[in-house]
């Protein structure tokens, strides 16, 4: 289910937004009638994605450089 509710109600009642998105209700707030924001519930992340999230990471440092300074140099100078 997804409710809308202005920027200033929502201030007034985060705590009670937070309990119904916890209850999986989704809200958007807006700012004079327009989507600013959404509150959605936040569902753990299994081993699969998280797996998968540091496979990218990793891939991702790969050959990265720091001008002419390889990424992993600093770390392995702070190792010595």
């Amino acid at each position: 289910m997804t409710s809308t509710i202005g920027a200033f109600e929502a201030k007034t009642h985060l705590s009670t937004l937070l309990d119904r998105v916890a209850g999986g209700e989704r809200i958007t707030i807006t700012r004079h009638g327009t989507p600013v924001a959404r509150l959605v519930p936040i569902r753990p992340a299994g081993k699969a994605e998280l797996a998968e999230v540091i496979a990218r990471l990793q891939d991702f440092g790969k050959g990265q450089t720091l001008g002419d300074v390889k990424a992993k140099d600093p770390i392995r100078e702070g190792r010595r």
